[in-house]
């Protein structure tokens, strides 16, 4: 895995990704106390960063395995994003999702074409052992969600646009804050800001009780969750780090950041009252730890990811309804 990859697989996305912008609120900046960067990846195609990487990945097919389809597991996100890149190289898709996962993200997934296949997470159903046998039946490439080489290539061209985007407002030295869960984005984005850009630092940002990441950064070994459900932030809900992203994540990245579901859900507002940005809680990790935990960041620019905004109606309202941080002064750091 290396940043020509990452250059490759750009090249391949001109034309299909999104370049997103890098934003900013004054608003955002007095909760902070520096000044705030935001780059919207809610705003890419299918409402996530995770098209990148499904495109990066069905695009570097050889053309008998494409022709066959594709298969992923996932709980939205990478679903919609292979689903996507799979209609438009005009190839099939099977994307096994968990039966609790977000409503509008099975949805969508249906919509795009592909066939969705859910299974019970809960009653202990083994999505690796379906996915083997759907595999064996129909020869199918497996699409993974974050521990692919292509895949880590595609979400690495974010970081390609944060480091020219912050040459551009003259931002050189800042911490990049990137919502993490198995660490595709993270590690795609860590190599990307090593080659373009030295003095911006990646951090990932995780919430409480799925921080595996953080915990892995520091013992130095990949460590697990306990559970796999019960959050908010499903965007984001992974094992552990992946065998590819953790070496990268253990020699780039800055300390993992943590913050809790409340304050996940006050970013999503904060993202809508200020920047009418819809964001999902797991899609708003970063930006609460860049507005919550400032005493944890040094220097006077922080740069953060919103990485996806595919929340339910039901999810997106009670954010709305959380209290303003800014009457809060125990949940800000």
């Amino acid at each position: 895995m290396n940043i020509e990859m990452i250059r490759a697989a750009a090249l391949r996305l001109q034309g299909h990704a999104r370049r997103t912008p890098l934003l900013s609120s004054p608003f955002l900046d007095d909760i902070a106390g520096r000044r705030v960067w935001i780059k919207p990846e809610c705003l890419q195609h299918t409402g996530s960063f995770k098209f990148r990487g499904a495109w990066s990945a069905v695009s570097a097919l050889p053309k008998d395995a494409l022709a066959r389809g594709v298969i992923a597991f996932s709980s939205g996100n990478h679903a919609q994003g292979v689903a996507l890149a799979a209609r438009k190289h005009s190839t099939s898709a099977v994307i096994i999702m968990p039966q609790d996962a977000p409503k509008v993200k099975i949805d969508n997934t249906r919509s795009l074409g592909a066939e969705v296949v859910l299974y019970d997470r809960a009653a202990g159903e083994d999505r690796d052992a379906i996915g083997a046998q759907i595999v064996a039946e129909r020869g199918l490439t497996l699409i993974k969600p974050f521990d692919d080489p292509q895949v880590i290539a595609g979400q690495g061209t974010t970081g390609l646009e944060i480091a020219a985007q912050a040459a551009e407002v003259g931002v050189r030295q800042a911490d990049v804050i990137v919502c993490c869960g198995g660490g595709g984005f993270s590690s795609g984005i860590a190599l990307a800001l090593e080659a373009d850009a030295p003095g911006l630092r990646m951090r990932p940002a995780e919430p409480e009780g799925f921080d595996d990441v953080a915990r892995s950064l520091r013992s130095g070994k990949i460590e697990r969750n306990a559970s796999l459900s019960g959050s908010l932030c499903d965007a984001i809900i992974t094992p552990q780090p992946g065998d590819l992203t953790f070496p990268i994540l253990k020699r780039l990245a800055g300390p993992g950041m943590v913050v809790s579901e409340n304050e996940a859900l006050m970013a999503v507002a904060q993202a809508f009252n200020r920047l009418k940005l819809v964001a999902e809680p797991g899609g708003a990790v970063a930006l609460a730890a860049a507005l919550f935990h400032c005493a944890d960041i040094k220097g006077e620019d922080v740069i953060v990811t919103i990485s996806g905004g595919n929340v339910d109606a039901a999810v997106f309202h009670q954010a709305l309804k959380s209290t303003d941080p800014a009457t809060q002064q125990g949940d800000v750091a």
